[in-house]
């Protein structure tokens, strides 16, 4: 099996083309964000059935499957706010403030794996925040919709926060492919379930290049880049596996700034909003890591 490192590298390069693609999207948000984590879903329960007819996903406890179904959930929850972000505000600054979440997971994980920040740490999300007012301070002069834009990021870094923290959990006595196909198949099933009951939001009525989009959000960001994440969870802390996210927004803006139809230049507010974001981030959940900690006792070979 290839090392985590190897993998959250692929899975950032992935995961940079999300924002971009979405652009290329003319069905609403919530259309979009369904059909990217129901094609994913459907591989995965075709991967699950293949290896043992659904067995494993069957034996699971009671506990294990509450806390997937909770994953699916918070996984659904981001996908609405991100993708609907997108349609406020650029795909830099939406990507930049999503990428924020790794503040969350350090906080989440004092309250819940018990993996204490040091002093250095928080004041790394001290530098974050001062990166995120400087981004928000120039969509404000923007107008309200930027601003909305830069908030649902925001919400979108705190729900995935929940997804990944719940991740590192239970991907310790759960394998790969048993844990993706719950989590993917309950954040489909409810983003599908609310399309078809929002007004105005087709489920099925969408043009051919709306469908080449959506299996390649599928194909690319989801399979290769969160299935990418949720691997490495089992062998490295929930933030540790975050920081290597922060490429991401690099990627993504390089890419919105290269691809035609998309083409936007980042403003020097948000490159300088953006570093300050990276730097603190950085500082946040890598000051004083010890590698002793992560789960020596598992090491990557045995998945």
């Amino acid at each position: 099996m290839p090392a985590p490192g190897l993998v959250l590298l692929a899975a950032v390069l992935a995961m940079s083309w999300g924002g971009p693609l979405v652009r290329y999207a003319t069905a609403p948000p919530l259309a979009v964000a369904a059909w990217r984590v129901a094609f994913s879903a459907l591989l995965i329960a075709a991967i699950v059935v293949m290896r043992d007819r659904g067995a494993t996903v069957r034996s699971l406890s009671g506990r294990d499957w509450v806390a997937a179904v909770a994953s699916g959930l918070f996984l659904a929850a981001h996908f609405w706010s991100w993708i609907a972000s997108l349609s406020y505000t650029t795909v830099a600054s939406s990507v930049v403030l999503v990428s924020t979440q790794p503040i969350f997971v350090a906080v989440l994980s004092v309250l819940f794996l018990g993996e204490r920040p040091q002093r250095a740490q928080w004041l790394g999300i001290g530098v974050a925040v001062a990166g995120a007012v400087v981004i928000g301070w120039g969509d404000f002069a923007g107008g309200p919709e930027p601003l909305l834009g830069d908030l649902l990021a925001v919400a979108g870094a705190v729900f995935v926060s929940f997804y990944y923290v719940i991740g590192r959990r239970l991907r310790q006595r759960m394998d790969l492919w048993s844990y993706t196909g719950v989590v993917y198949g309950v954040a489909a099933t409810v983003l599908l379930v609310a399309s078809a009951g929002h007004p105005g939001v087709a489920v099925f009525d969408h043009p051919g290049t709306d469908w080449l989009v959506f299996l390649a959000l599928a194909a690319g960001p989801m399979m290769v880049g969160h299935t990418g994440v949720n691997y490495a969870l089992r062998y490295v802390r929930a933030y540790v596996a975050n920081l290597a996210l922060l490429g991401e927004p690099i990627g993504a803006t390089l890419l919105a700034w290269w691809l035609p139809g998309i083409e936007e230049r980042p403003s020097s507010q948000l490159l300088a909003g953006g570093a300050l974001i990276l730097a603190g981030i950085a500082l946040g959940v890598s000051v004083g890591r010890n590698p002793a900690a992560e789960r020596p006792d598992r090491p990557w070979r045995k998945e």
